[in-house]
């Protein structure tokens, strides 16, 4: 069997009444460089991206606990519904799809949350008319129009079908509003809380609300909406109505943006061209929101009655697509695209909305134009398999998940399929976990925890932790904090989920993405003890690590560059020769790699023969065995040249878990109604 090239050396009040108008200027003021940081300043990048040779680190010290593990039943869905939190009116266009598509075409409901009005400064460019007067109230009427009809055609309806157009009363006394339609038994609502985008004085209103003390932020109304009244939010408020939104909806999937984006050192000129806020890879709105948006998770979790809600989270990278290889093969990319055309529309449209039809901006083939290429890619902030699955007591399959912001465990029962989920505690973690196996049959779990999200100048700290199993019989285990490999609290936001492996001595290394886009590790001895954070340098990669016992017992990291695939040893950098661009994570077994080539379907073994496995997104190799998803979003399999498309699958979230012992592959995921699914060869679904 051919192998892989020879590495070389390397290195909450009731809302206030206004009249109906406008609060802000029409001429918004750029906001100063530490408003749009959401955080400290950005130069350390450069020291940061600098870093190339290995050395050790001091981990911070760790903040807080981990919630402890209950061992009680975690609460399950009776159905399934998806809720995503956008800061803009098309950041789910752009950002989120084809996730969402593939869930709403599953049959499941959708609701759509914008913040902000999406206003902007009013004009409503065209491509004969670049400098319109400026109509703030129209320009976001028109937006919210434009997503009209483009979730009408995504029911299946015409263009201008007319929606229900109401006013959403929440109990906090806020008012939203709410456009809803349904056909064929799909349904989808959309819901505005009208934000305006810049505050009184000129900074953008999102980040200034979240970061800054006693800041009042007033709604804008657009044209013709349901509201009539000019509404005012404070931090807390946000929060509170977003958690509202939660509880009224219990989703079981939300969708969120970025709260924690990559460091990007750009020039000013690019800065302002691309909308990025000052050494970051996005818009600061969609940081802001997102923060929002997990804080009021995070809320919803701790107090809802009976324990978590049963919910999973996705957070979708923003304009990082811009920086990074393009992900999505042509036929996604146009199925893409083509649900941004009715939300761009054209000025000659007869939508019936005097105030527009669409955004403009974004019209006829801009989005595939566009240099920045954001519909060209979407990439998760946390990938992985949404459930680690292992070999448990018995030979039985045991698969670790995220579940209501905790981590939880399904055991496989006698008859087949998982057992209700037990709460391992251990939150608020982002929503991927890593393994790795202990003499016993035991496995210790590791998180990415969002230990502290407070805004408003207060600590916003992430820490990796690790569960530590009980010995035989004793519990569920004890969390413990390992720290950050990252000493600044700003750049420690910016690290990856964590992976891991057992070598055959015995000890356990732990890998995770940093701040300057290398690798970070610590080792675990047999006995227990874990060794400081170790930067190993190397990279720029994108996160999706993979860590894998090669030839010989040797323990080896791959990582996802621009150019080329990355890799290490835990002495540093080994580079590898030859091997072409990978869009996403690799996969790694028996000594060949495995992944898909910018915006292809295709999958590349490189020193090994051709692949034929067409498809979407990372794959998953055990042995002789692929694991990966059609580009229609269905579960696929190969083995020895077969491809199996396993009958009776729900439709699955993300990438699906894929273990073997043998000639006897097990198959795992969660489907859109957060439980899990179970699948052999020799079984249908449980």
């Amino acid at each position: 069997m051919p192998k892989l090239p020879a590495p070389r050396p390397g290195p909450a009040p009731a809302p206030a009444s206004a009249p109906d108008a406008d609060p802000v200027p029409s001429a918004a003021r750029s906001l100063t460089r530490r408003g749009l940081l959401l955080g400290t300043s950005a130069v350390a990048a450069t020291t940061a991206l600098a870093a190339c040779a290995p050395r050790a680190t001091v981990p911070p010290p760790r903040t807080s606990v981990p919630s402890p593990a209950s061992g009680r039943p975690a609460a399950q869905a009776d159905r399934a519904l998806l809720l995503q939190v956008l800061a803009h009116p098309d950041d789910d266009l752009y950002f989120m799809n084809p996730d969402t598509q593939q869930a709403l075409a599953a049959g499941t409901p959708l609701v759509c949350v914008y913040v902000t009005a999406g206003e902007a400064d009013g004009r409503n460019k065209t491509a004969t008319d670049r400098d319109p007067a400026p109509d703030k109230a129209a320009y976001s009427a028109a937006r919210h129009q434009g997503l009209r009809q483009s979730y009408a055609t995504q029911l299946g309806l015409p263009l201008f079908t007319p929606w229900d157009q109401r006013v959403l009363r929440l109990p906090s006394g806020f008012r939203a509003e709410l456009d809803v339609l349904e056909h064929g038994g799909r349904r989808v609502e959309l819901v505005h809380l009208n934000l305006a985008m810049h505050t009184a004085a000129g900074h953008m209103g999102a980040p200034s609300l979240w970061r800054d003390p006693g800041l009042l932020l007033r709604t804008l109304v657009p044209e013709g909406s349901p509201l009539r009244a000019v509404q005012t939010y404070t931090h807390d408020s946000v929060v509170t109505v977003l958690a509202e939104l939660f509880r009224r909806y219990r989703p079981t999937v939300v969708h969120t943006l970025d709260p924690d984006p990559d460091i990007q050192v750009s020039d000013r000129l690019t800065r302002i061209r691309d909308s990025e806020q000052p050494g970051y890879s996005d818009h600061a709105d969609h940081t802001a929101v997102a923060s929002f948006t997990w804080a009021a998770l995070i809320r919803w979790a701790r107090t809802a009655p009976g324990g978590p809600p049963p919910f999973v989270v996705t957070a979708y990278r923003g304009y990082y697509n811009h920086h990074w290889p393009k992900n999505l093969p042509p036929r996604l990319l146009d199925q893409k695209a083509a649900h941004l055309v009715p939300y761009g529309a054209a000025p000659d449209w007869s939508c019936g909305n005097p105030a527009g039809c669409g955004d403009y901006n974004v019209g006829g083939d801009r989005p595939l134009t566009n240099r920045k290429g954001w519909v060209r890619a979407t990439h998760h902030r946390y990938p992985g398999p949404r459930l680690t699955l292992v070999r448990g007591a018995g030979g039985r399959a045991t698969a670790y998940g995220v579940l209501g912001l905790r981590a939880v465990r399904y055991d496989e029962k006698p008859g087949g399929g998982f057992a209700d989920p037990v709460d391992l505690g251990g939150g608020p973690l982002a929503p991927v976990l890593g393994s790795a196996p202990l003499p016993a049959d035991r496995h210790l779990l590791f998180g990415l925890r969002l230990a502290e999200l407070e805004g408003l100048g207060g600590p916003d700290v992430r820490e990796i932790v690790a569960l530590e199993p009980a010995r035989r019989g004793a519990g569920a285990g004890t969390w413990t904090g390992l720290g950050n490999p990252e000493s600044d609290p700003d750049r420690g936001r910016r690290i990856g989920v964590p992976v891991a492996v057992t070598a055959r001595d015995g000890r356990v290394h732990l890998f995770v993405r940093n701040a300057g886009q290398g690798v970070s590790t610590r080792v675990r001895d047999t006995s227990g003890t874990w060794s400081p954070w170790k930067d190993l340098g190397g990279g720029p990669v994108q996160d999706g690590l993979t860590a894998v016992l090669g030839p010989g017992g040797r323990v080896h990291v791959y990582a996802p560059g621009r150019d080329t695939v990355h890799h290490w040893t835990p002495d540093g950098p080994a580079p590898l020769t030859g091997l072409p661009t990978p869009a996403d994570a690799i996969a790694a077994a028996d000594g060949r790699l495995y992944y898909r080539p910018p915006a292809s379907d295709r999958l590349l073994s490189p020193g090994g023969p051709p692949v034929d496995f067409p498809g979407y997104g990372p794959v998953t190799a055990t042995g002789p065995y692929l694991l990966g998803r059609a580009t229609d979003g269905t579960v696929q399999l190969l083995h020895q040249g077969r491809l199996t498309r396993p009958a009776g699958l729900p439709p699955t979230l993300d990438t699906p878990s894929l273990t073997a012992t043998g000639a006897a592959p097990t198959l795992a995921g969660l489907s859109f109604d957060a439980r899990p699914w179970l699948w052999r060869p020799t079984q249908a679904r449980a």
